[in-house]
Formats: structure tokens, sequence, C-alpha cells
């Protein structure tokens, strides 16, 4: 058995609500063990057999679920563990900085590309599967924050994106 890690694009918005209770319930039923969700964001720690299909049997069982596609981006707990041993950012956050990590289900395109934003953030590292991000705080307390972020734009289409604080992964290995 492999620990595994789904999280979840799209969940707990608007009418896509999806209880913690209900999650694991739904990952209990496709036969998975020791399920446990992490925070209320649509992150879900699990035990498997490693495997082809494994990310469609995962929204195939989702869909049927909650009536609704959940995409999902898949990774092992130790392809985790390998992305926090990389220090894909070489620093912590401090007051005036938040990181967050965009995983995509799929590599990125060779030489893809990604612009900062002086001020508002920094393009950390750019690895295959994984695009880092320090975003500031500004002068009113508030940061740019994901939605203001839009990395779906530059993504290739199909490519699927979900954008994490960097403390859910470290929660997620702990």
């Amino acid at each position: 058995m492999t620990r595994h890690a789904a999280f979840l694009r799209g969940v707990n918005l608007g009418k896509r609500t999806v209880k913690s209770a209900e999650l694991k319930a739904a990952f209990e039923a496709l036969g998975f063990t020791d399920v446990k969700t992490l925070l209320a964001s649509g992150n879900v720690l699990f035990d498997a057999k490693a495997g082809k299909g494994l990310k469609q049997k995962i929204e195939a069982g989702l869909k049927a679920a909650f009536g609704f596609d959940v995409p999902i981006v898949l990774r092992t707990l130790d392809e985790l563990k390998a992305l926090v041993a990389a220090d894909p950012f070489g620093r912590t956050a401090g007051e005036d900085a938040q990181l967050h990590v965009v995983l995509l289900d799929t590599d990125l395109p060779q030489g893809f590309k990604f612009a900062n934003i002086a001020g508002d953030y920094d393009v950390a590292s750019i690895r295959p599967q994984e695009l880092c991000f320090i975003v500031y705080r500004k002068d009113d307390g508030t940061y740019l924050g994901r939605s203001a972020l839009n990395v779906d734009k530059p993504i290739p289409k199909g490519v699927v994106a979900t954008m994490r604080n960097w403390n859910t992964i470290l929660k997620a290995i702990a």
C-alpha cells in the first residue's frame, strides 16, 4: 500500500460544497484505507495500491457521490516529501509573504515561463508539475492571493491545476 494525497480542485466554492465527513466516506466507499481529510479545502490522505487509473477511479467516484465533476491532482506522500526536501522557495515565509504551490496533474511543457509581478509575487521555482510562488503582503494588510494570481491563463488547456498554501503541503507530510 502507498500513502497518497488527493488535492481536489474547485470544491467548497458556491454550490460545489463537500463536507469533510462526506469526502472521507466517498474515499472509503472506493475501497481506500486510512482515509483522512486535511483542512476543509478538499485535501484527502489515503492508502491505496499504486497503479494506473487511480486518478480516473477517484474522479469517477467523486462525480457519482456528489453529482458534479471533481478534478483532482494526485501525489504520493513520497513525492510531497521530495518536493519539501527540494526547498523550492529557498526560504520560509515571513510576516510580509506567504508561500503557495500550484500542483499540476501533468508535466508543463519544456521552457514554460511565468512572469513575476514586482511587489505582488515572485515565482520561486517552476518544476515539471509544480509552480511555487512567494506572495507579498500589501500595504492594507491583504495579500494578492490565489484569485488575483490567475495561474490558469498560462497553464496549457486540459491540465488540472490547484493551488495550496505551503503549510497545507507541510501538514500533509507531517
